[in-house]
């Protein structure tokens, strides 16, 4: 939603924009933005992201990889799995864990995913963090992996924190994987979760309701299996990979069918 953005880099975004002759944005949520910036409604048009189904299927590793990760057979495992800086929220999830370990004291927390170029430190500060909070071994720090479909497989919730959100790709792989899922009412999250329906949705930057959400799914585990599978349907007829293409696909087709002969024609995209 731009938040990183700077200044310099806004205004390079947009006169670059003005060029194209349209501007492809993953949620509703980010063309609402852009057109608070002053871009042109007429060039934005909204192709959501699409995930390859089969890739997010329950995998065998699960024995494999709680060996790896010290954790008990049948722990529940509560998860965030993201870039970490700090507009992804990693703060508050751990204050949250820290609640949820005090009433589930076998419940196991992952933070799944690494931070960029300059951004160690605040790496150290969540670790730091958890210690303070006295998660100690609750709480691992797994870094970056290429198994994720393994990772979800043996999660009991899928929490995406976020303070400022584009279209999740890790929001859609969760629900299509049928992990239940607790996202901030921000940005396209709404567009893929409905609250009550295959989701909860607690606002951004409150511990206390990420807390409660976190509570709820593992006091009624058959409220989040039935969140699990409506998300999985709501995956597979709203955002699956074959569905982006074939968007994607008819919009470039109409851009060349609209162009003048002779007239160059430039396609800009935007994601977030």
């Amino acid at each position: 939603m731009g938040e990183l953005l700077t200044p310099l880099q806004k205004r390079a975004q947009k006169a670059v924009c003005r060029l194209a002759d349209s501007v492809l944005v993953n949620a509703e949520a980010v063309r609402e933005w852009l057109l608070g910036q002053g871009y042109n409604e007429s060039k934005i048009q909204v192709i959501r992201n699409g995930i390859a189904l089969d890739s997010a299927e329950r995998r065998d590793g699960g024995k494999r990889l709680r060996r790896e990760l010290g954790l008990p057979p049948h722990t529940p495992v509560v998860a965030m799995l993201s870039r970490l800086n700090r507009m992804k929220g990693g703060a508050f999830f751990l204050e949250a864990a820290a609640a949820v370990a005090s009433r589930f004291p076998e419940v196991r927390f992952l933070v799944v995913g690494d931070v960029g170029c300059g951004e160690k430190s605040y790496k150290e500060e969540l670790e730091h963090q958890a210690n303070r909070l006295g998660l100690g071994e609750r709480v691992l720090f797994t870094g970056f992996r290429l198994d994720i479909p393994d990772i979800l497989s043996e999660l009991s919730v899928s929490v995406l924190p976020s303070l400022s959100e584009g279209l999740s790709n890790i929001l859609l792989e969760s629900l299509a994987a049928g992990v239940p899922v607790i996202a901030t009412k921000v940005g396209g999250s709404p567009e893929v979760v409905e609250d009550g329906v295959n989701g909860l949705l607690v606002p951004p930057g409150d511990s206390h309701a990420l807390t409660q959400a976190m509570c709820r799914l593992l006091e009624r585990p058959e409220l989040a299996r039935h969140y699990g599978q409506a998300g999985k349907r709501r995956i597979a007829e709203c955002f699956s990979i074959e569905r982006m293409v074939r968007r994607t696909e008819q919009h470039y087709l109409n851009l060349v069918q609209g162009a003048r002969p002779g007239q160059a024609r430039v396609a800009g995209e935007v994601q977030a």
